[in-house]
């Protein structure tokens, strides 16, 4: 086979015979601009009342993301190491949960950030009738 023909919405090449998947078309390979969605939705929630990770991925797929552990607890632990949020372990039980607040720092930041994405969002969606 030549090329590289889309089927259900996968990329395949061929070598000899079979057919590899290299990249999936759509809304898989968008994911690189939400991150920062991500960060600002956990800020949000977390300047809220302390939240813990199985809740924010619920929280997130409630949204539409499908985000793994392997995926949130380096985005977490980058924001508590960037003093945006703070950690802490409760037990209940025989389980153990670390759960994540906002810090000062992490409240001042989300708010900042709100201001620039209600600026941005604005600019992107004037022609849609969303005001600034």
């Amino acid at each position: 086979m030549t090329g590289s023909p889309r089927r259900n919405g996968i990329k395949a090449t061929s070598t000899k015979s079979r057919q590899v998947k290299t990249a999936r078309v759509g809304e898989e390979n968008d994911q690189e601009f939400y991150g920062g969605l991500i960060r600002l939705h956990i800020l949000h929630h977390a300047a809220q009342e302390p939240v813990f990770g199985l809740w924010l991925i619920e929280e997130l797929q409630r949204h539409g993301y499908r985000i793994s552990p392997g995926t949130l607890y380096p985005i977490l632990h980058g924001l508590e190491k960037r003093g945006l949020l703070r950690s802490t372990t409760q037990q209940d039980g025989r389980s153990v949960r670390r759960m994540y607040s906002s810090t000062a720092q992490g409240r001042r930041t989300f708010e900042r950030a709100k201001g620039k994405v209600l600026e941005l969002f604005g600019e992107i969606f004037a022609d849609e009738g969303v005001k600034k």
